[in-house]
Formats: C-alpha cells, structure tokens, sequence
C-alpha cells in the first residue's frame, strides 16, 4: 500500500537576509527533519537560499555566487538521499537573472524552474521566465513552480514568497484549496517567514499541503524559527478524480533547453547532470523516489465522509440537504398538479427524514401540513416504542396520521399461499413489507397523494429492502442520502425544531435501524454491520474505484480503536458480495435527488450490469 501515496513536506526554515551559507545549513536541517519522517518530495520557500528581501543585492554579484554555491554544497549534502527537493534561489542565466527553483536529487541538480509571472517590484530585479516544470517520478507528474505555472501534475510543488496582510492567509487557504480541487492535484505550499526582512513586509512561514479541494495540514504562522508540514497525498484518489478530467492543459511537450546556467568547478561537475532551464511546458524524468516505509505514512480518513467535521460545516451541509431534498419534491408535485403526499411513518430515522422533507415542502408550497398523511402500519415485530414515536412526529409535525394494522391481511395471506405463520422465514418478512406497500400505493391511488419512498442510499447500495415493497414508490426522496447523513440530518432538525418536536426526534435518534418485521429485537447492523463502515466503503467505491484492499486499508486508518480489522474485513466482503448481487433492485428503483455527491439512480449516475462477478473483488478482499 506504501506506493498509492506520496508523503510530502513543505519546510520554511528560518533565515538570514543575504548570508546564503548560513540558508542552506538550516534548510539542510529542515531537509534532514522531512527524511527522516520519510518525505520523498520536498518545496522549500521562494528566493530561500538568498532570502527574498534582499532588494537591489540581488544586483550584486557576491551574493549570487554565493548562492550557487550554496546550492552545489546543499546538493552533495543531500546526495544520500533520492527524495525530489525544489529550493528557491535567484540566479545568473544567459546573463540575466531570473528568480529560480533549482530541483535536486540524489545529488544531483535536475533542472532550474523560472518564474515566469513576475509582480511590478520583481521586475526592478528579475527577467520573467518560463512556466513551471513537470518531472515524471514513478509513474508520477510532480510539478515543481511559482504560482500558478503548473496546470497538469499531479503534485504541485509551489515555492513562494507572499507578505502576508489582514485577512489574506484565509484568501490564500481558500484559493489553494479550491485550485488543488479544479486541477485534482495535491499542492505542497511553502511560504517565506522567519527571518526574512520586516522593512516594510511581514512573512508568516505558511506552509500547507491541499489535496483535491481540502486542506491536508498546515502550520502555525509566525514561529520565530520557521514550519514545516508533512503529509501523505492519495495517489489513487487523485489518479481516480483525474480520469475524468477533460480539460488539463498538456505540459508534457519537450522544447529546447539552454545549457550553462553558470560555470560550475570541475571538481564538483559530477554534481551538474545535465543542467539546464527547460523551456515552457516540458517534461523530464527523474529517478525513483524513495519508498515509503509504512510506519511513515500518517494519512489519516475521516470516518464519516459524507458528514462534514465540525458543528458549521455540518450544519450547513445539513441545511443543504433538506433544501435540495424539498425543492427536488415541490417540483415533482408541480409537475403533476398534486398538493397531497403518503408516506409510511414507522418511528425510525428514514421515514423521519421523508417526514422532514414533506413539511418543508408543505411550508414552501403553502398548503396545510395535514395534507402529509402519514400511515402507520404495526405488524409482527412492530414495538409499542416506535409505534408511540410514529404518532408522536405526526402530532409534533401537525401531519395527518392513520394506523392500519397489517397482520389480519398478513394471516389471511400467507394462508391463501399456504405458508406456515410459524415459519419465519424470508418469506415471513417480505409478505409484511409487501401488504405495506400495496396499502400505501392503494391509499395513494384513492386519496389523489404521491407515495414517498423512505427508504435510503446506504440501503439500496447493501439491497436491504425489499423488491417491490419498501424498494418502490412514486418518487423517493431520500434515495440520495446515505444513513450517516440521515442521522446528521436528523440531529440538525432536532437542534431547531419546537420542544414537541425536538422530543419526537430524539426517539426515533435513539430507536436502533430495524425492518421490525421478527417479533423481538431485530437490529439491521447485527446483521449487515456498521452503517458507519458500509458508507466509508461505498463513498471510497463508488467515487474513486479504490479496490478491496486500498478499502482495507482506509478503514483501518478511519475506526482505529472503533471497530477491530477483522469486524472492518467482515464487514467489506458483506459489502461487496451486496452492492453486486442487489444491482438488479437498483436497475429499477423509483425518482430521486443526488443530493450527497453518490447516487445508485441507473439513469445515468450508476450503470452496471445485473449479473456482474463480485469474484474479482471478493478474491482481493479475501487476501488482505
């Protein structure tokens, strides 16, 4: 698993205006920290051999030999070492000076990066040069510029010297954090800080590695001896969210170099291989990075993808949810000129949620919450405790609510097919759900209501609901919201609902997942498993294609401590042998909204076979 990630540091160690000796001992510090946590790519900031305000010594041509060499010696001492490390420094091309990342590995100096978009000021000193460049690394684009010069790696190593002013890091952040997602790279942000001029400018040292839109880790500005991060960035999730990337700019083009940068001592040539400033665009091949040991690989998941962490971004995903849930329903109901909605209300979370959703709806298109029937249905395994909550949330919500008992229908057919009642089989069950069903479809028929569906992602991604019974109905809004969302969801309404309702709520929060269909306890995760776990794998699945065993290995990461790795093995051969065999409940299921980024709908968001093989899968999962 070591080589589906890459672990990176971004370092900005302390330094001193103009003494480049004494730069390129703390980098070569820092450096040291980042291999000895297992870094194979390493970005040190902007001009940091040199410090980046030095001003008009950039003109002085001490100070720029010193820098080269600087950089030779920073090269021989790091020769050990085949991690890919990207140092700023200005230098002398050609004649000109140009503000440059110098690429170093195993000793050697790959190739010199110029910044090509230059402020105002810059120009007082430094020639505009090219864009950034690409090295390919194991299979792997790692860009190495300033800026924005890199469009198409999957690593972006970003040198950079920012002044920081009020308000602009959270700017920064943001812009970061949005371009790692529109590209779907990882960006490995190092900033200038420590040590650097406070004249008229103030540098905070900001460090930050973004992966695919979030913020992996970032330091604490303003340290008086610089930062540094380290992260391990998901090879195989951005490879996944690449695939369908259209629109990357190609930098894979080989132009012309311009060899002879500076003239280098014959006694340290070895150190120069094939040095030169590639032209716009191109692309060279490195050597292999080192590999990556597994106690060095601290990526952690979070164990709840689909819920954000944190009580705002929570809330406001929440928030969202309902809005999308009830705006998708108000335009079904227009469309067909209906003003009345059915739903079977059995006191747990999912038809909660349908019941959320109607009144919302109810309020948005002004007519009165008793046009929301809500029909509870007892049966054999039906509880007094969900059975009071049922009536409890219809009261609360100011819905209509009707009980119809099933088991006389119940007796009457399983006689008609001649099944014994005391075999509690599958067919036990299922002869519940569908008398439940036919009931609300029937009811939906005679009252003029459209029939909402309860049922929700987590189960029709397992095919725990029953075909042609709590698996149908005339439009399903929730079919987009998986079960740790419903729960979040449903906490979300519960913090902002009246006292009455609140309470109503917080039963069917607290009422174990049950089908209730067996007299006594019937739990679903006893039997499938964590919903928790069921989600992580079939986010992971379904949005990147992670196999079984990079699955696995995630989960381990996400609930260590939580759940055991042979309860998350279990658990994910449950998953996969469900998610492929229950393809054909999905092939036909009722309308819904994608509401949280994953949908099953087969019109489009999911397409596969009804007959594919789980084998492939199972037999990886088997291995693990």
């Amino acid at each position: 698993m070591q080589n589906a990630y890459l672990k990176a540091a971004a370092l900005s160690p302390r330094v001193t205006v103009a003494n480049p000796a004494e730069n390129a001992r703390t980098a070569l510090e820092a450096i040291q920290m980042a291999l000895a946590a297992g870094a194979q790519v390493i970005v040190l900031p902007e001009l940091g051999l040199s410090g980046c305000t030095c001003g008009d010594l950039f003109a002085q041509s001490a100070l720029l030999e010193a820098c080269e060499a600087s950089l030779r010696w920073l090269a021989e001492q790091t020769a050990h070492s085949a991690a890919l490390i990207a140092v700023g420094l200005p230098m002398r091309i050609d004649g000109r000076l140009f503000n440059c990342a110098a690429v170093l590995q195993s000793g050697n100096i790959l190739g010199l990066v110029t910044k090509k978009n230059l402020s105002p000021e810059e120009r007082r000193w430094f020639t505009p040069g090219e864009s950034g460049q690409v090295f390919q690394c194991d299979g792997s684009m790692i860009g190495v510029g300033f800026g924005e010069d890199i469009q198409s790696a999957e690593i972006v190593l970003q040198l950079a010297a920012e002044p920081e002013e009020a308000g602009l890091h959270e700017q920064r952040r943001n812009l970061l954090a949005a371009r790692s997602l529109r590209l779907h790279s990882g960006i490995v942000y190092a900033g200038a800080g420590a040590g650097e001029s406070s004249t008229d400018l103030v540098f905070s040292g900001s460090c930050l590695i973004a992966e695919n839109g979030e913020i992996l880790t970032e330091n604490r500005r303003y340290e008086p001896e610089g930062g540094a991060v380290y992260a391990c960035l998901d090879l195989e999730l951005l490879r996944a969210a690449r695939r369908n990337l259209k629109e990357i700019p190609m930098q894979n083009r080989q132009f012309p170099s311009v060899e002879g940068w500076c003239e280098a001592p014959k006694a340290s040539g070895s150190l120069v291989r094939e040095l030169r400033r590639i032209g716009e665009g191109a692309s060279r091949s490195a050597a292999p990075l080192p590999e990556l040991k597994e106690e060095h690989i601290t990526r952690k998941y979070s164990p709840s993808p689909f819920v954000p962490q944190g009580p705002r971004p929570r809330a406001a995903r929440c928030r969202e949810v309902l809005d999308m849930q009830a705006a998708a329903l108000a335009q079904r109901l227009r469309h067909i000129g209906q003003s009345q909605v059915i739903l079977g209300l059995s006191g747990g979370l999912d038809s909660t949620l349908a019941l959320l959703v109607a009144c919302k709806t109810a309020d948005q298109m002004q007519w009165p919450r008793e046009n929301i029937l809500c029909i509870t249905m007892p049966g054999y395994g039906t509880s007094e405790y969900t059975r009071e909550t049922a009536t409890l949330l219809a009261g609360a919500a100011g819905a209509t609510l009707w009980e119809i008992d099933i088991r006389p229908a119940c007796d009457l057919h399983m006689q008609d097919i001649g099944h014994d009642p005391n075999v509690r089989d599958v067919t036990y069950e299922n002869v519940q759900a569908r008398e439940r069903t036919q009931i609300l479809m029937d009811l939906s028929n005679q009252e003029g209501a459209l029939l909402l569906g309860t049922g929700d992602l987590s189960e029709l991604a397992l095919g725990w609901c029953t075909y042609n019974a709590d698996h149908m109905s005339m439009y399903n809004p929730n079919c987009g919201v998986p079960k740790t969302l419903v729960r979040a969801v449903v906490r979300f309404a519960l913090e902002e609902a009246p006292s009455a309702l609140a309470a109503a709520l917080e039963r069917a929060l607290n009422t174990p997942v049950s089908p209730e269909l067996l007299p006594g306890s019937q739990k679903t995760e006893d039997i499938l498993g964590s919903y928790d776990v069921h989600d992580f794998y079939l986010y992971y699945f379904y949005k990147y294609g992670f196999s079984p065993k990079k699955l696995f290995f995630m989960a381990n990461k996400a609930f260590e401590g939580v759940y055991s790795p042979e309860q998350l093995k279990t658990w994910l051969a449950t998953f996969l042998r469900r998610f492929f065999s229950q393809q054909f409940k999905r092939s036909c299921s009722p309308d819904g909204p994608r509401v949280a980024g994953v949908s099953l709908s087969p019109r489009g968001a999911w397409q596969m076979p009804s007959d594919a093989s789980a084998a492939l899968w199972l037999e990886e999962e088997e291995g693990v």
